[in-house]
């Protein structure tokens, strides 16, 4: 099979900014509790059309995340059909190969998949996403020299690798599922395009 997926990706967490953990440093409190967002501007699955879906990713890792399985919760846009939604399973689950294969090696277990509304607002300087009732989160850009925003180059933990990370922070970060509750604000963000392919 031959996929590919390119839009924008985001991530928050419970650490300071920026992260430590994608310079491969501990993270700030010991554990990290973050939400991953991707928007998909174009795709596709063999010759199905994934353009404009959403996926979320829950992880906790109780450790040092390049050495601590993590445990995920991964949620499919309720707005593709089943097909999208098995390719896009397919893919963010690792079993399809590329780059989410490389972040599937670090996952210890997974507590559940889901279809589920998601939200995804892109906006310059800044990103949100809601997941249904269960996930709300709000990033904004960090201001640099100058009022640009701070980016992080060739670090080698990359959920987006080739891609430069604008160092960003929460306004807020919400999840409730699989008997976790977060409720985080002030804390790292990044957020940057993606493209993945297999």
């Amino acid at each position: 099979m031959s996929w590919n997926l390119s839009g924008s990706y985001f991530e928050s967490c419970n650490c300071d900014s920026a992260c430590p953990c994608v310079f491969l440093s501990p993270p700030t409190t010991g554990e990290c509790t973050a939400i991953v967002g991707w928007h998909i501007n174009e795709g596709s699955f063999e010759a199905l059309r994934l353009d404009g879906l959403n996926v979320a990713l829950a992880v906790h890792s109780p450790g040092h995340m390049a050495q601590t399985p993590w445990r995920v919760a991964l949620y499919l846009d309720d707005q593709g059909s089943e097909e999208q939604q098995g390719a896009l399973g397919s893919i963010f689950s690792g079993s399809a190969g590329g780059h989410p294969a490389v972040l599937a090696g670090h996952i210890g277990e997974v507590l559940g998949v889901a279809s589920a509304p998601i939200a995804f607002e892109d906006q310059d300087g800044s990103r949100t996403m809601r997941v249904a009732e269960v996930a709300d989160v709000k990033i904004m850009a960090l201001a640099g020299q100058g009022g640009a925003q701070v980016t992080i180059a060739n670090h080698p933990l990359a959920v987006a690798p080739g891609q430069e990370l604008v160092a960003a922070r929460s306004d807020h970060l919400r999840f409730t599922d699989h008997g976790y509750e977060w409720e985080l604000s002030q804390r790292n963000g990044f957020f940057s395009p993606f493209a993945y392919s297999g």
